[in-house]
């Protein structure tokens, strides 16, 4: 019999599938017991959920579950215009905002094309470069900080595409506008330059990526309601760009790809400025908690600036399995070639302080 493979692409059959942290559910299953025993801590999530005002909202968009969503997402599409000071043709939606990085992969990747990104940089960038049979360009990361300058250098006449992550995931580390704009003014026009933004409401003093949008420039920022608004659950994000840019993504997307209960929650999610303003409170603190304690523990970690931290534990695998046996999920990052590191959410103060001692029991035991 024919292998599926001999009939599939052939890109496809050394293209790494993409593992997201381990589910709760599953991890409850496994330890036999009830899953609110269990303490996530593995996706970058908020520790507080969603808005009061996006849960009432997907409430009564549920409702009206049996319609078809506004394929053009109007009403959303012109909010987060009006945050932005940008207009309705300066936005389009996905499914999450990976999908968006996918309509980019569909717009202007083709066989043999180069996508330049930083080493340690969000892994879905190569993944999508693989798919449509291109090849990643990985600049170095010295002390795990994006070098702007190498990536620079290493644009090729076949680039198409450039992904900077900012602050980047899964080291947390961030961006610097001068770095930005050096990198910018000498970028050339005939190559796509992605920033990536999904912890950007995060940030004290987020650099400005929106100027580049008015200049019209060859760029596209990407953010989602998957972190700070809570609603990774619903698979909703958006990039904005120039109009005509946008224009071209448009025509790569499927009709309907953001549901109306998400599309809902997200109108919704964006007004509620205080859940927002509470997460960030909530995550400044967790993270200057961990940090403390790792410091105490004298265990290597990154100082980044988003919702997670990334820590250096001699094993990332076994201290992953050793601390789900304690009930704690983290993130071991063996797939972006740091065996050695576990990614740690910020939680809830108490989430925290169960995974701190749970990691505490680990050294101490050993086992």
């Amino acid at each position: 019999m024919t292998s599926i493979w001999e009939l599939a692409n052939a890109r496809l059959r050394h293209l790494a599938v993409y593992e997201p942290g381990k589910p709760i559910e599953e991890t409850a299953r496994e330890l036999g017991v009830e899953s609110g025993a269990i303490v996530k801590l593995a996706s970058n999530e908020n520790p507080l959920g969603p808005s009061p005002k996006a849960i009432q909202a997907m409430r009564a968009a549920s409702e009206h579950a049996h319609l078809y969503p506004d394929g053009g997402g109007f009403y959303l599409r012109k909010a987060i215009a009006g945050k932005l000071g940008l207009a309705l043709e300066n936005i389009i939606l996905g499914n999450g905002s990976n999908e968006v990085i996918e309509f980019l992969g569909h717009a202007f990747l083709d066989l043999d094309d180069d996508v330049v990104t930083s080493q340690y940089a969000f892994i879905v960038y190569r993944l999508i470069a693989i798919s449509f049979g291109a090849r990643t360009i990985e600049t170095p990361s010295p002390s795990f900080e994006q070098d702007l300058e190498a990536m620079l250098d290493a644009i090729t006449p076949k680039t198409r595409l450039v992904f900077i992550a900012n602050p980047n995931n899964p080291t947390g580390m961030l961006i610097s506008q001068r770095e930005i704009d050096s990198f910018m003014s000498r970028a050339p026009e005939n190559v796509i330059v992605v920033f990536d933004e999904a912890y950007f409401e995060f940030l004290d003093n987020p650099p400005d990526t929106v100027q580049f949008v008015r200049d019209r420039r060859n760029v596209v920022v990407l953010r989602t309601f998957s972190k700070i608004h809570g609603l990774a659950g619903l698979r909703v994000g958006y990039g904005f760009a120039r109009p005509d840019l946008i224009e071209v993504l448009q025509k790569t997307k499927q009709p309907f790809n953001v549901n109306n209960v998400a599309h809902a929650a997200a109108l919704a999610a964006l007004d509620d400025e205080d859940h927002q303003r509470e997460t960030k409170r909530v995550v400044d603190a967790g993270r200057a908690y961990l940090y403390e304690q790792l410091a105490d523990m004298k265990i290597q970690f990154v100082p980044g600036v988003a919702n997670f931290v990334m820590v250096n534990v001699g094993d990332g695998a076994v201290v992953f399995e050793k601390l789900l046996r304690r009930k704690v999920i983290v993130r071991p990052l063996k797939g972006y070639g740091l065996r050695e590191w576990i990614r740690i959410s910020v939680g809830t103060m108490e989430q925290n302080l169960q995974c701190v001692a749970a990691l505490k029991e680990v050294r101490r035991t050993g086992g």
